[in-house]
């Protein structure tokens, strides 16, 4: 299951000069892929699902996994926890730190970021990947689901780029990855975004993308 996963992803993502962003409508197979080993990868999310994938896709080169993420006890609905994802990560042969981080609080994510240096000693790629998916009508939006998705995917992407740029500034390779949609997603005539997932839920994971297209810059 989980090599079936990483080899969907690995369809699924389109190179940039700097940063890596999903590529929903032209698929993009990899031709080389770096060596991870001894790399430190910060992933927010990384519990379970892509993040966590990502992760075991990392330990088999031997890098450095900061699985940082909110849940630490077990999920009545959802599998897995920083833990446990921390014990698959060395299983597959990767160093792993578990670090309980809300994307949504500022103390949570620079106490994770600095817990990550004294750890490894720096960051060498920040993978934006904690996100909240709901899927209704404008009409039938729950603001409190619009608040949630935007807390955690635009304004959780701007508040972990914040607190990893100045570590990332000193990596010989650094490298920001988002799980986002493509900037042509909001236009592009093949496929209306807005109205195949809902409004609310498209604009904070463009708003990841916008993010991360501003941090080209610095």
């Amino acid at each position: 299951m989980a090599q079936s996963r990483l080899e969907s992803l690995s369809r699924h993502l389109q190179p940039q000069p700097t940063l890596w962003v999903m590529a929903n409508f032209e698929p993009h197979q990899f031709d080389k892929v770096g060596d991870l080993k001894g790399k430190t990868l910060f992933i927010t999310g990384a519990s379970r699902g892509i993040g966590l994938e990502i992760g075991l896709r990392a330990a088999r080169d031997g890098a450095n996994v900061v699985i940082a993420a909110k849940t630490a006890e077990p999920h009545p609905k959802l599998e897995g926890t920083i833990f446990t994802a921390a014990k698959d990560i060395e299983k597959a042969g990767g160093k792993a730190l578990a670090v309980v981080c809300d994307v949504r609080d500022e103390k949570s994510v620079a106490g994770a970021v600095e817990k990550t240096v004294q750890t490894f000693g720096g960051i060498d790629i920040l993978i934006n990947n904690a996100s909240a998916i709901y899927q209704s009508t404008v009409e039938d939006t729950d603001m409190k689901k619009y608040d949630l998705s935007m807390s955690i995917n635009t304004r959780g992407t701007f508040l972990a780029s914040k607190y990893c740029i100045p570590h990332l500034r000193k990596a010989k390779n650094p490298h920001i990855l988002t799980i986002s949609p493509p900037l042509q997603a909001a236009t592009d005539p093949k496929v209306n975004w807005f109205a195949r997932y809902c409004t609310g839920y498209v604009f904070s994971k463009l708003g990841m993308t916008f993010v991360t297209h501003v941090y080209l810059r610095h």
